[in-house]
């Protein structure tokens, strides 16, 4: 069995709102085992006899939309590649320390370079933003409210969809499941 864990676009905002219970029970429902959640998300830990990532984004994304009647776009990542993910330092020290908030993009394919380079161009004062393979961080020196990055401009420059999360998140999902 493989534990993955699924990062879900569009739960619980935008006025999409799912009961975690609700989820879990869409995930069971697709016969995966272990399947827990993690804050209200749209996080979800299971297992699956499959071990084709690609494959099981688009199974769960089918039932997603059948059942909740709009797209959700699922992100899989195996513990072990959270791990990596909690443990990588895209910026020095003195940057995080001083950040006001660090964020992980998650994304299906990693980043074209011709890409990359646009979304390192959106540095402001403000924002600073780092790529690596299908992780983009994006480093927030103030509150994010007072940032003009977006995640629609965002996703227009990497020509995909991606879901954000807070390091915090990402970091308690590691320490919890590796």
């Amino acid at each position: 069995m493989l534990r993955l864990i699924a990062f879900l676009r569009a739960i619980n905002v935008g006025g999409h709102n799912v009961t975690m219970a609700e989820l879990r029970g869409l995930f069971e429902g697709l016969s995966f085992k272990g399947v827990e959640t993690f804050i209200a998300s749209g996080n979800v830990i299971f297992e699956s006899r499959s071990g084709d990532v690609a494959a099981l984004e688009r199974k769960i994304e089918r039932k997603l939309l059948q059942s909740l009647g709009y797209e959700v776009k699922v992100f899989l990542r195996t513990v072990p590649e959270v791990a990596a993910i909690a443990r990588y330092q895209p910026f020095d020290a003195q940057k995080l320390k001083t950040a006001a908030a660090l964020n992980v993009a998650f994304l299906a394919d990693p980043v074209e370079a011709e890409c990359a380079k646009a979304v390192l161009a959106l540095k402001t004062e403000i924002d600073e933003f780092h790529v690596s393979g299908r992780e983009v961080y994006w480093l927030c020196r103030m509150k994010q409210s007072d940032s003009k990055f977006s995640n629609t401009r965002f996703e227009k420059i990497i020509r995909a969809r991606a879901t954000w999360r807070n390091i915090n998140t990402v970091v308690r999902l590691a320490a919890k499941y590796s």
